[in-house]
């Protein structure tokens, strides 16, 4: 999903984040404020994935929510 896309409907999408990554926190989620490389970092540091993890899950998951 372009990230200008992903920014504009951060509100909508935010409860769907949560359903896919549950370790993230509303804090989190109001944090990375709709920025895809913030999700990105948050999945790192929450689920300790790699960086090619993270955004691998971030491809997958975009992929299905449009």
């Amino acid at each position: 999903m372009d990230s200008n896309i992903f920014k504009g409907k951060w509100k909508q999408l935010k409860g769907e984040t949560q359903k896919q990554w549950g370790k993230l926190t509303n804090d989190d989620l109001d944090v990375i404020d709709g920025e895809r490389e913030k999700l990105v970092g948050k999945l790192q540091e929450r689920y300790g994935y790699a960086k090619d993890r993270a955004e691998q899950e971030y491809t997958d998951w975009s992929s299905n929510i449009r």
